[in-house]
């Protein structure tokens, strides 16, 4: 059995706070062996050729620094390790010619890991840590498969790539210009044409650290896809982004596939990737621990086997349960007891203005609100909050409300444990540990700092807190943002499990339309002119609120035979023709 042992440099308080209790209780060491010792920097180093997977130094670490892993199958070599008990990946994808390569998996399995090495930004240490990486030497690894050509390319620089990284907050600190400066740096060409795709004409003449993360995001995917390269490296494309620039930066994007170049993307959004790709690698295993990479999948049936957890060709199970859609377009909407209806609500935020007529909001219930970014979703519901103030119109009555806002602000020292410990007294009808904590795995964030969380980190300790206090209305401003696939999923079943329990109601604005789709029970549309005017329709049915939606935008979607997932149909394939002409843009079966 392979057995791995992972130590959090971060989270392991030794030598200053630390009486090395791994050490001393592990019963190998008490023997006389060199199971666990000191490393030169003072923190904990665990033999794992010595462990034998007890668990007792995992219980024993008052700061759970410290992970074993018992792998059900034998693996070989890594193909890159960052160390010593540190996270290391098995396998690697091999680009292809003319293919969109779409990476899904839970973050923390070593998808951006493999998108650095594969464009050369990483040399592979093919798990000698302690030895200088060399491309000869794998070279020699992959010696008679296709990845031996890609890094021999590399080696010779032959290779031309081009990566849009994750990390696009970075961006400013790199070129502190405007938008149209950096552009002129680019080949004239291309990026006369992803300008006017990617909406970027507009916010020309600001200069970087001016940009919204939704500007920011475009202008790296300009800059990325504009450069003349052999293979592409896309991480995360739709962060940010609205529904409406999802699709157009998919455009771009696929029609540099058409044009006969290589592509490797990471993205969370199923349905994007769906839409893009021409084959998937799955990656699983235990975040921060290790990532194995699957064989190559054509999409549909990539991303079925990842939802459903199980690889029957490589007799793997990766998630112990199947994420399940519901075909609940047929049923009639359940009668539940009105909450609150509003009237005639105006309001005026300089240039723009919001309109919502009327309509009625239920007891029980989760409506997800859709429409592009700047067309009045966040206003609409802080107006509900309270947060903002109408100025004209009525609510048929006041709510207790709870809000998660679109961005979270981290400051202080505050931990994750404190919040974590208000939030419980207010949940005193939840078991807050099962119901909350645990569906949001943040067990083992409790003794970090909130400034020190990562966006998705932080996103699930907000939403936590969000949940926990006993209110009419729930109002949750894009909470699927920074969460991986797994996380997404978990998030959407904890909130309606809640609703349903409490008999309390929630709005969600979200841009992920699986995540809505899994989520809601009726929806509210918002169109009108991005910046200038917006106008509220509904809550809607489903079927209805999405076909009104998805036919503003164009796009029709049909249902997944086999995991009732919406999968985007080709613009102009036949399927798409013929929904179009029936006027059913959502929940067709095929």
């Amino acid at each position: 059995m392979t057995r791995i042992a992972i130590i959090s440099k971060k989270k392991c308080k030794a030598p200053r706070n630390c009486d090395y209790l791994c050490k001393t209780f592990c019963p190998r060491v008490r023997t006389g062996d060199k199971t666990v010792e000191v490393g030169t920097d003072g923190k904990a180093v665990i033999n794992e050729e010595l462990c034998i997977g007890c668990g007792i130094c995992v219980n024993k670490c008052p700061f759970d620094a410290i992970t074993i892993i018992n792998l059900p199958q034998e693996l070989s070599n890594p193909i890159h390790q960052y160390g010593q008990n540190a996270f290391r990946l098995f396998g690697l994808p091999s680009p292809q010619k003319k293919n969109i390569i779409g990476f899904i998996g839970p973050n923390g399995t070593g998808k951006t890991t493999a998108l650095s090495i594969l464009a050369g930004e990483t040399i592979p240490n093919l798990g000698d840590y302690d030895k200088e990486a060399t491309l000869e030497k794998v070279i020699e690894q992959f010696r008679g498969t296709a990845l031996q050509a890609h890094f021999e390319k590399l080696e010779e620089g032959k290779l031309k790539v081009s990566v849009k990284p994750q990390q696009i907050s970075k961006l400013p600190k790199m070129f502190s210009g405007t938008v149209k400066q950096l552009l002129s740096k680019l080949p004239e060409e291309q990026v006369a044409n992803l300008t006017t795709l990617l909406e970027l004409k507009k916010i020309e003449n600001r200069k970087l650290k001016d940009l919204s993360g939704g500007e920011l995001q475009r202008l790296a995917l300009a800059a990325a896809l504009s450069k003349e390269a052999d293979i592409y490296f896309i991480d995360e494309p739709s962060s940010f982004l609205d529904i409406y620039q999802r699709l157009n930066a998919a455009k771009a994007i696929r029609a540099l596939a058409e044009s006969g170049k290589t592509i490797l993307l990471v993205e969370h959004d199923l349905t994007l990737l769906d839409y893009l790709s021409d084959l998937v690698h799955i990656f699983y295993g235990t975040p921060s621990a290790y990532g194995i990479v699957s064989l190559p999948k054509t999409q549909r049936t990539g991303i079925n086997i990842y939802l459903e957890g199980y690889s029957k060709d490589e007799n793997v199970r990766f998630r112990p349960e199947p994420i399940v859609f519901t075909e609940f377009a047929p049923q009639e909407t359940v009668a539940r007891p009105k909450l609150v209806s509003f009237t005639g609500i105006k309001k005026k935020l300089g240039t723009f203005s919001l309109e919502a007529a009327k309509g009625t909001i239920n007891q029980q219930e989760v409506v997800g609100l859709l429409g592009p970014n700047g067309i009045g979703k966040t206003t609409f519901v802080k107006i509900l909050a309270g947060v903002e103030k109408a100025d004209s119109g009525k609510l048929s009555k006041k709510l207790r409300v709870s809000y998660k806002p679109q961005y979270i602000v981290a400051e202080g020292e505050e931990t994750v444990g404190a919040v974590l410990s208000a939030a419980r007294g207010e949940a005193a009808d939840l078991n807050f540990e099962a119901e909350i904590v645990e569906p949001l795995n943040l067990g083992k964030l409790r003794d970090k700092q909130l400034k020190h969380l990562s966006g998705g980190e932080l996103q699930r300790v907000a939403i936590a807190k969000a949940i926990a206090p006993q209110v009419d209305l729930y109002l949750f401003d894009e909470p699927a943002a920074f969460l991986d696939v797994e996380q997404r999923i978990a998030t959407a079943r904890m909130l309606k499990k809640i609703m349903e329990r409490r008999k309390a109601t929630a709005l969600v604005v979200d841009h992920d339309i699986m995540f809505i789709d899994y989520l809601a029970d009726r929806i509210i549309v918002f169109e009108g002119k991005p910046t200038l005017s917006g106008r509220v329709t509904g809550p809607l049915p489903m079927r209805d609120g999405m076909n009104l939606f998805l036919k503003e935008i164009g796009v029709t979607f049909r249902r997944d035979p086999e995991t009732k997932r919406p999968r985007t149909n080709k613009p102009g394939s036949k399927l798409d023709q013929e929904q179009k002409a029936r006027g059913e843009f959502y929940y067709t079966k095929a």
